[in-house]
């Protein structure tokens, strides 16, 4: 993995973490540290599964994007659809 598949997944892995919060509206019982660490966790797993699929990441590629963002956008709605309060904290 170079520098700019790094960087990329990095950059996608924010971006899908922060606007992730905005597709359910409503819901806000993840934190946004929770949602963008996610983001870029998931965008990394990304780059590792176009690599191993035999797209070039080392530099800027459509595909290995593509993968990087379906995977981390899918991983925050997942996390922000599913996150609720602690049962302890009041209504």
């Amino acid at each position: 993995m170079s520098i700019a598949g790094l960087v990329t997944a990095l950059l996608v892995g924010v971006a899908a973490g922060l606007l992730g919060r905005l597709v359910i509206p409503g819901r806000r019982e993840a934190p946004a540290w929770l949602t963008v660490s996610v983001g870029v966790v998931a965008a990394l797993a990304g780059t590792i599964a176009a690599q191993l699929a035999g797209v070039d990441t080392g530099t800027l590629n459509l595909v290995a994007l593509v993968i990087q963002v379906g995977l981390a956008g899918s991983s925050v709605v997942l996390v922000v659809a599913t996150a609720r309060l602690d049962p302890s904290d009041p209504p």
